[in-house]
């Protein structure tokens, strides 16, 4: 089969690789569509991970065979699969963070060599205890691969709006409307808060009014805190949640907060040090707290919303800008890396057409 192998730092190459072998209790699930994850990058350019491996986790596509003593899944049926679960039973899982779960923080799903997703390449293996632990999620006839291939971030990004308990007098900042951001917007907006949303580029803004945000703030015209303080009567945000890797907002987003607010850092995901003023959290009463990956007592709530969502109104779809067969997958995380105004969730499909089938 083809696939997208990592090398080295932003070494990757379409190889010929072979097709997993699957044991008892696994599936073999033949990729129709995979997304290009922040993460997915972060892995590519950082070299935090050995070489080689396969990347790619925001996947869907078909069960092409079953391992022995698989009972819930056929070969055929239309899928999409997460790539860690949790044990639901540990001391983190008690404490309501499976992302800190030993057996989460193992990766469950491979396309070779050491497991790491392998949504970019034609099949990819699922792993026992991903099959038994609810990470492979049947997904309706009418609902195209591409919609589905959602379910995975759209579970990591409600995960964190739940966490800020928001009530419908809120105020809610999201800085960054690429394709996580506009979702937090999204999410956020069907609590009944009030959404302002902040991007350097106006094609994003435009793209986040489909979805209704109109609150829009464009970062490169016009001072994003000075703008929020004049929408909440001076006082700043309730929330504010940053959607945008690298530390260099963090200042920009604790300033955006009110007093007694809250800041959630979402896209923080590389280790390394940031300056924050320790007078805003102590005497401001500002709390800073982080989100991580995804939460699976509310998968049922998620598929709801991304299988549901599309036949009224949350067509997750629309934020597709860039669709590459596997053969040109290289490019697409060129221009992945690249982000530019009319870019924005970017697929890998390596049967060309299939995530909408």
């Amino acid at each position: 089969m083809r696939a997208v192998v990592y090398r080295g730092i932003n070494d990757m190459r379409v190889e010929t690789v072979p097709v997993p072998r699957i044991g008892r209790g696994e599936l073999l699930i033949r990729i129709a569509t995979c997304g290009i994850c922040g993460t997915d990058l972060k892995k590519i350019h950082v070299g935090s991970h050995s070489a080689p491996r396969i990347f790619g986790h925001e996947m869907a596509g078909t069960v092409a065979e079953v391992g022995e003593g698989v009972t819930d899944f056929a070969v055929g049926e239309r899928v999409m699969t997460f790539h860690h679960v949790p044990c639901g039973e540990c001391y983190y899982c008690r404490k309501q963070t499976p992302a800190q779960c030993p057996l989460y923080k193992k990766t469950g799903v491979t396309a070779g060599f050491e497991p790491s997703g392998g949504g970019f390449a034609e099949y990819v293996r699922v792993m026992d205890f991903v099959v038994a632990n609810r990470g492979v999620v049947p997904v309706p006839d009418d609902v195209p691969f591409e919609q589905a291939a959602f379910v995975e971030p759209v579970n990591t990004v409600l995960k964190g709006v739940k966490m800020l308990n928001l009530a419908a007098d809120d105020t809610v900042l999201v800085i960054g409307q690429g394709p996580i951001g506009l979702m937090h917007a999204a999410l956020a907006r069907r609590t009944g808060a009030r959404v302002l949303t902040s991007d350097l580029f106006a094609e994003r803004h435009a793209t986040a009014a489909r979805f209704g945000l109109t609150n829009a703030i464009h970062a490169g015209k016009e001072n994003v805190v000075e703008r929020v303080l004049v929408e909440t009567e001076g006082r700043g945000a309730d929330a504010v949640i940053l959607a945008v890797g690298g530390n260099g907002l963090i200042r920009t987003a604790m300033d955006a907060a009110r007093p007694g607010g809250k800041v959630m850092l979402f896209a923080q995901t590389q280790h390394g040090e940031a300056t924050i003023d320790p007078a805003a959290v102590c005497v401001d009463e500002k709390t800073l707290l982080g989100s991580y990956s995804s939460s699976f007592p509310i998968l049922g709530e998620v598929t709801g919303l991304v299988f549901g969502g599309y036949r009224n109104g949350f067509d997750l779809t629309q934020l597709i800008s860039h669709r590459f067969p596997l053969e040109q997958a290289v490019e697409a995380i060129e221009i992945a890396s690249n982000p530019q105004p009319g870019s924005m969730k970017i697929m890998i499909e390596p049967k060309p057409g299939a995530g909408v089938e």
